[in-house]
């Protein structure tokens, strides 16, 4: 928080948002309940939870894949049209009001808690996937073609689709809470839909526990890829043979707690030295690649993959079963249908998390930073890592290297001071996942506090240590083979999916909103004054006229002749 906030006293913050720390004893104990018994089932009966869930997964695929694609390309447009409207220039706070975070540490913020960690993760990996196995309906005739085909495809995976799903929940959060001085929780969005008494009674409280779960499973099956990735560094620098369980549970006990003491230590403290710290070992990294790499290739990449991500764009988004049969069916409930679930299941924690720290940004400086500013760099990242990687699988190399969280440090291991810069990538790994679950545990704080800008710390520790638990024990039952991991990804997508019908919902609550937004009205009624009274001069004097501001009938007072009421 700034200066202002923290000077700021009592149970109401800024512009009357609440502070307080009032726990909301029926989000807060289901939730509670809900995480234990699923870790509990997962520690008990593993084969169970992973029959189970697969079976739902599956399910849930074949029949509502159709549902994921369809919501996320509207959720793109969705976003884009309201940033070129007429309401982008609206405020997400106070008419004038300035940012409360400089635009770099901004854009560093919400893209270490967004995509951080699955960028390291598959960085590498999903281009060199779809370059060495090309998606169904494809037929690329040569490396080339093979390269631009990855290249779009990933794209397609990591840019507007995703950025706009988080820009739609983020910013129906921040103008509810910012705009309109409501409470800080995705159930308040839903005021204009459902009043006031049931956005703060049942209904509410239903949607604030759905959103902490999928923030707990979402953010706990990505944190421990993060400590399977770090595991895998150790063998790369053959610091040990085998990466044992009690490893990675020693990792992912080493950074909650680390991740723990930077959220207690506040947003401004914590998460924001880390994200600046963050994109800065990561530029690092990137120029190394680039410099070292096959430099031309990358940039040759750039434009390349950008006009075949926009040409291929229409073919993408609309891949669905019935174009191509059980095959392409296959491959969606693979990549595109499992990614759509997947950042579906981060959009209560990413979304809340970019709307805490957007106040002050207007709608069309949210959108074009949300969406437009982390694609920029999500391109230029899958151009470095992903076309060097394909440029090296092409020339015979990273043969050995077979798991998505080894292949990255295959491909460091081909160029000079490969023991420095794996640990530099362990380093980032590491930062990402403190920042993640950083700001997941304050986000999770603040659902469960009746959106308190400021929730409490024992809250916010115990969110944070449930979340480092989940992962440590679901790695526990994998036996460190990621195993558990994909039953929990399982479980998060099935928890999150009622989050499409809620994203739609908050799409017209939104707008519900808007169209009454003061801005608008204003314009509006401005508009209409002016057409009038044009209209009128036209009739009575023939188009020569002029167009006076002036008090109306009645108005006039005296000594005041707007009719200001001084009492």
């Amino acid at each position: 928080m700034t200066e202002d906030v923290k000077k700021r006293g009592g149970g109401e913050g800024v512009a009357g948002l609440p502070r307080d720390h009032t726990t909301d004893r029926v989000v807060f104990g289901v939730t509670a309940v809900i995480t234990v018994a699923f870790v509990i089932w997962g520690s008990t009966a593993t084969d169970s939870l992973e029959s189970v869930s697969t079976k739902m997964l599956n399910g849930l695929i074949k029949n509502g894949g159709w549902a994921f694609m369809l919501a996320a390309s509207c959720f793109v447009v969705f976003a884009l049209w309201l940033a070129a409207s007429r309401y982008g220039r609206i405020h997400l706070g106070a008419e004038g009001e300035e940012p409360e975070f400089r635009t770099v540490s901004w854009v560093a913020m919400m893209f270490s808690a967004g995509m951080g960690i699955g960028l390291m993760f598959y960085g590498v990996s999903e281009p060199l996937a779809h370059y060495t196995t090309p998606p169904p309906g494809t037929d690329p005739a040569d490396s080339g073609d093979r390269m631009e085909t990855a290249m779009a495809t990933t794209l397609f995976h990591w840019t507007l689709h995703p950025w706009a799903i988080y820009a739609v929940v983020g910013l129906g959060i921040a103008y509810s809470t910012y705009r309109k001085r409501r409470r800080q929780t995705i159930s308040a969005v839903f005021t204009p839909l459902i009043g006031e008494r049931h956005a703060e009674g049942g209904a509410g409280r239903v949607i604030d526990i759905l959103a902490i779960i999928a923030t707990i499973f979402g953010s706990a099956a990505s944190l421990g890829l993060g400590a399977l990735q770090i595991g895998s560094g150790f063998q790369e620098l053959d610091w040990m043979d085998d990466v044992s369980t009690g490893l990675l549970v020693a990792i992912i006990a080493v950074l909650t707690l680390a991740f723990v003491a930077s959220a207690v230590s506040g947003v401004e403290k914590g998460i924001q030295w880390l994200s600046n710290t963050n994109m800065v070992l990561a530029l690092i990294l990137a120029v190394f690649v680039f410099v070292a790499g096959p430099t031309i290739i990358v940039l040759d990449l750039l434009p390349t993959s950008i006009f075949s991500y926009l040409g291929d764009l229409p073919q993408l988004a609309g891949r669905t079963e019935a174009s191509g049969g059980k095959g392409v069916a296959d491959w969606l409930g693979s990549w595109t249908v499992f990614y759509w679930a997947w950042w579906i299941s981060w959009t209560p924690f990413v979304g809340m998390f970019i709307a805490r720290i957007s106040r002050g940004r207007t709608i069309r400086q949210f959108v074009g930073g949300v969406i437009l500013v982390p694609s920029t760099v999500s391109l230029i990242w899958f151009a470095v890592f992903g076309g060097t990687a394909m440029k090296l699988k092409e020339g015979g190399a990273l043969a050995g290297e077979d798991t998505p969280e080894g292949q990255l440090f295959g491909v460091l291991q081909e160029f000079p001071i490969a023991t420095a810069t794996s640990l530099l990538v362990m380093i980032l790994v590491g930062i990402f996942f403190v920042s993640g679950a950083d700001a997941a545990s304050i986000v999770m704080g603040t659902l469960s506090q009746k959106g308190a800008l400021e929730p409490g710390r024992f809250v916010v520790v115990f969110w944070g240590i449930v979340t480092g638990a989940v992962a440590a024990i679901m790695l526990l039952v994998g036996s460190g083979q990621g195993d558990a991991l994909t039953g929990l990804q399982n479980l998060t997508i099935l928890a999150a999916a009622p989050f499409v019908l809620v994203m739609i919902g908050m799409c017209v609550a939104l707008m519900r909103d808007l169209r009454r937004d003061p801005v608008i009205v204003r314009g509006e009624m401005g508009s209409e004054a002016v057409e009038l009274a044009v209209i009128e001069g036209h009739k009575k004097y023939d188009g020569d006229f002029e167009i006076k501001v002036g008090p109306g009938p009645g108005t006039e007072t005296e000594g005041d002749p707007l009719g200001h009421d001084h009492g």
